[in-house]
């Protein structure tokens, strides 16, 4: 009864979480803000590079380095496939980063993982198939429609949205708190067992393999850099689990796999951007006025 209860908790911090967080980016910026950081095309290629090209090689890479058991391996490959994730804006205001541009790469990042994971998965994991809606229509209710309302009421109301923003901030940090917690307490004995398949020390290598990528790629403007990095390394948890489930439900260690790598990442990733933001703001305190 408690493990339900706890998965239940689990499910709507989650939600809330991501319809908070939207709305919240929503009411905050203007369209011409969150397409404005995407104008420059070494930026779009260099994202989109790191994202759909040098992340998918990492996995398989890692996949091959460590010999992981075909569950773990076809989870990993499937989370590698998946960009664009709802915790990018969070991660991004911790790194004091572009929050814009963290926007604009997500929303750009989704759109192209919906049509890129059922081109390339099949070529990747024999048999696999891909419902190109069933991904869509998840981002699009959870993700997009909120973003799209706090556009449009931003847009329309700009006094109101600067009331409700703060809020839905608010709300937002306290889902993603209870969210971390709730993960960890219900994926805990799972956490454990990859600890000892190799699956877990797959994971962290996936992480700062990816973050490197898109840190290192991301030019010389911290704000572009650290978001870069942040949106290469969380993954699109929604969609790969739509995959995941779709076609590897009764195959050992897939979802699990797939619930761990996006638990652990928040975890890894959230203090990550906290000290990259340190960073930064050090660096720009030590500069001549």
């Amino acid at each position: 009864m408690e493990g339900e209860i706890l998965s239940v908790i689990l499910k709507v911090s989650l939600l809330v979480f991501v319809v908070s967080s939207m709305l919240a980016m929503g009411l905050s910026l203007s369209v011409g803000q969150i397409i404005d950081p995407l104008r420059s095309p070494r930026l779009v290629m260099i994202a989109l590079a790191a994202n759909f090209v040098a992340v998918p090689l990492i996995g398989w890479a890692i996949g091959k380095l460590l010999s992981l058991d075909e569950g773990l391996s076809i989870g990993l490959t499937i989370m590698a496939t998946a960009a664009g994730a709802p915790f990018l804006p969070k991660l991004a205001a911790a790194a004091k980063g572009d929050l814009a541009f963290s926007v604009g790469l997500m929303v750009m990042l989704m759109v192209v993982t919906v049509a890129y994971m059922p081109l390339v998965l099949p070529l990747l994991i024999s048999g696999v198939e891909v419902d190109p809606w069933a991904i869509a229509s998840s981002l699009i209710f959870l993700m997009l429609l909120p973003l799209a309302i706090g556009l449009l009421v931003r847009w329309r109301y700009e006094s109101t949205a600067a009331g409700l923003q703060p809020l839905m901030t608010q709300t937002s940090s306290i889902a993603i708190a209870v969210l971390l917690a709730a993960g960890v307490i219900v994926n805990f004995d799972d956490i454990v067992e990859l600890i000892g398949t190799g699956g877990f020390a797959a994971i962290l290598l996936f992480l700062g393999a990816a973050l490197a990528v898109g840190y290192f790629g991301g030019g010389n403007d911290p704000g572009s850099r650290s978001v870069l990095g942040l949106g290469t390394a969380q993954r699109n948890l929604s969609a790969a689990l739509v995959v995941g489930g779709q076609n590897f439900a009764d195959t050992p260690g897939v979802i699990t796999f797939i619930i761990v790598a996006g638990i652990v990442g928040l975890i890894v990733l959230l203090p990550a951007a906290g000290e990259i933001g340190r960073t930064s703001t050090s660096a720009a305190a030590g500069q001549p006025g």
